[in-house]
């Protein structure tokens, strides 16, 4: 079970921004031969949520996304950057980190649809946790995705 840090950008460590931008080069653009910049300006705007190998801090890193608040990317606050590391691969993962997104995504900003811009061959995995397929299938950076939303749980108060 991992450790989960989660933090907006400016409350992370030098170490915690290390790591999170070595395992998205190592997976999004040396794994996934995809060159793209993914240094895109909204990581200070989000929240970025790491899970680490058992329960010290500074642990390898197992899964990482970033929380993207409404209006950053979307209308909808989204899920991004969804990552698990080879060190982490086959240990469930990549299902505890979308069940731990989606959480502190309620918590922050309750009563909202999530929607997320998914790799199309992932549609079914995160399907699995309430996304549905909006709109058609698109080229970005060569590699085929996918809008989903997943429905609002709690209405906001008037």
């Amino acid at each position: 079970m991992p450790h989960w840090r989660f933090a907006p950008f400016d409350k992370l460590s030098p170490r915690d921004v290390h790591d999170l931008l070595q395992a998205r080069s190592d997976v999004f653009v040396v794994e996934q031969s995809c060159v793209f910049p993914d240094v895109d300006g909204r990581d200070p705007q989000c929240w970025h949520l790491l899970g680490r190998d058992g329960s010290a801090p500074d642990g390898a890193l197992l899964a990482y996304c970033r929380l993207v608040p409404p209006g950053v990317k979307y209308d909808e606050p989204s899920i991004g950057r969804v990552l698990t590391t080879a060190a982490g691969r086959g240990q469930g993962a990549g299902r505890e980190l979308m069940a731990e997104a989606i959480s502190r995504v309620e918590a922050l900003w309750p009563g909202r649809a999530i929607r997320i811009g998914a790799q199309q061959y992932l549609e079914k995995f995160y399907a699995s946790f309430g996304f549905v397929r909006v709109g058609e299938p698109y080229d970005e950076d060569g590699i085929l995705h996918i809008d989903m939303v997943r429905a609002a749980r709690h209405q906001q108060q008037a």
